[in-house]
């Protein structure tokens, strides 16, 4: 007979990230069901343009994909876990998700979808989202 420890905050933690996914989920069709995690995201808006932040710590910039195609951007990737092959610890509390992730925004018409732009530093990714210039109202001469 085997003893396994209870970890009254794994039980939490878990719940927790099940009902995140399911109010962060925008169809049931989403491949986001599908992933083993969902990173953190801040958006902010600016009177000309967006500002996303993604947590990705680990992961590095070319072990993320990053698409826009109809009015639909997608951050995808996957990240490693921390547990050594064939080192199994004798106690474990993870909270960091690890594995395959899967985020998708759908974006106003208003942005300017040629410029967008992506950095990452220091686990962050970060996309700046231009909207397009709006257009200026111009007075119309009346032909007599």
């Amino acid at each position: 007979m085997a003893m396994m420890t209870y970890e009254p905050h794994d039980v939490m933690t878990r719940l927790q990230q099940e009902i995140n996914r399911l109010f962060d989920r925008g169809d049931e069709s989403s491949s986001e069901a599908l992933s083993d995690w969902m990173p953190s995201v801040d958006i902010l808006e600016y009177d000309n343009h967006f500002k996303l932040f993604v947590d990705l710590p680990g992961v590095k910039p070319d072990q993320v994909e990053l698409t826009l195609e109809n009015g639909m951007l997608t951050i995808e990737g996957q990240r490693a876990g921390t547990i050594d092959e064939g080192n199994e610890p004798s106690r474990r509390r993870v909270e960091r998700g690890a594995g395959r992730f899967h985020r998708r925004f759908v974006l106003p018409r208003t942005v300017d979808q040629e410029q967008v732009r992506a950095t990452s530093h220091d686990g962050v990714l970060e996309i700046e989202i231009p909207k397009q210039a709006k257009a200026q109202p111009r007075r119309i001469e009346i032909a007599a």
